[in-house]
């Protein structure tokens, strides 16, 4: 199961996207909200989400997800129940993966020492630990994978399903939906 994780002001695209390209590729997606299962993102979008993040089963994860969007961004690092369940997570070995401001809350956790990444441009300073290159769409890193922004959402999503699925499952979907780099 790959969980999305989505607190109150996340950027739309950053979670849809990923959440959308993973279930055409084969993969079972949740999006998990942060204290409630209906969450509005940053440009008014309500969505209604599969769980609560509180019910993220980390022993079933494929991956965890975490969208940017600074409102979003906050909520989840406010969470303490949020901050629980990603630091189980790593400790265990889940892929991570994070777009746009999201890679902070793996940086609060200290979970970014030592690891290559991308985030959005003007961010770097708040990477704690990280190697950051913002020029980049995409970054993987073994087990975890970030993305620059909402420009890059498709990319970042297609780098996740290449990941869990294989780059050849990846690029069908891609030829798929007519997406071209």
């Amino acid at each position: 199961m790959v969980y999305v994780i989505i607190g109150t002001g996340f950027e739309e695209i950053e979670a849809l996207a990923p959440c959308d390209i993973l279930r055409r590729g084969g993969a079972e997606v949740q999006l998990a909200g942060v204290g409630s299962k209906r969450i509005t993102g940053g440009h008014g979008i309500e969505i209604a989400t599969d769980i609560e993040a509180g019910e993220i089963i980390t022993e079933n994860a494929d991956m965890l997800v975490i969208p940017g969007g600074l409102g979003g961004v906050k909520s989840i690092e406010g969470s303490a129940v949020c901050s629980d369940i990603i630091k189980k997570a790593a400790h265990e070995g889940v892929p991570l993966a994070a777009i746009c401001a999201g890679p902070r809350v793996l940086a609060k956790l200290s979970l970014l020492n030592g690891r290559k990444i991308t985030c959005y441009p003007g961010m770097e300073s708040e990477m704690t630990g990280a190697e950051v290159d913002s020029s980049l769409k995409t970054v993987v890193d073994g087990k975890l994978i970030t993305g620059r922004g909402a420009g890059a959402a498709l990319d970042f999503s297609f780098e996740l399903l290449a990941y869990l699925k294989g780059r050849d499952v990846a690029e069908k979907i891609r030829a798929g939906i007519y997406y071209e780099v």
